[in-house]
């Protein structure tokens, strides 16, 4: 799907704030409600815009470690890692990347002893998956919500 400039506007707003009404969003692109609903379906239809979320502070929901996790997988075997990898609650993103890793992936843990379960238990001994590192998140300076659109 082609984006025009309109879409991207609409795109800045929803990112700064999804739950901005049809009717705001009109007002500030000065367009009708009606032309702003069927742009943002057609963006949803295409996949351009792929869900509404709340942003949760991670720590207030007992979430107190975060940490990245590096896997090299095994020659052939990735297909059947990576969806176990999405099934695991614990798991807020998968990455297929270049150089020392194959895989690189973003946990919330309670603490240190969970994640050291979930490496141990549900990741590490994972078929597929050869060695991996745990890089914990010591503090987070910046972390952008939307995309530079």
């Amino acid at each position: 799907m082609e984006l025009d400039e309109t879409d991207k506007q609409i795109l800045r707003i929803l990112q700064e704030d999804a739950r901005t009404p049809f009717s705001e969003v009109a007002r500030r692109i000065d367009m009708s409600s009606a032309t702003v609903h069927d742009r943002v379906n057609r963006m949803e239809e295409a996949g351009v815009i792929q869900g509404y979320h709340a942003s949760v502070d991670a720590r207030s929901v007992g979430y107190g470690v975060s940490a990245f996790v590096g896997l090299r997988t095994d020659q052939g075997r990735e297909e059947e890692a990576l969806a176990h990898l999405a099934g695991l609650p614990e798991v807020k993103e998968v990455h297929l990347t270049t150089g020392q890793w194959d895989v690189m992936v973003r946990v919330h843990a309670e603490d240190t002893d969970a994640l050291r379960e979930l490496m141990f238990d549900h990741i590490a001994d994972t078929e597929g998956f050869a060695r991996s590192q745990t890089m914990i998140v010591l503090g987070t300076d910046y972390e952008a919500d939307g995309l530079p659109i």
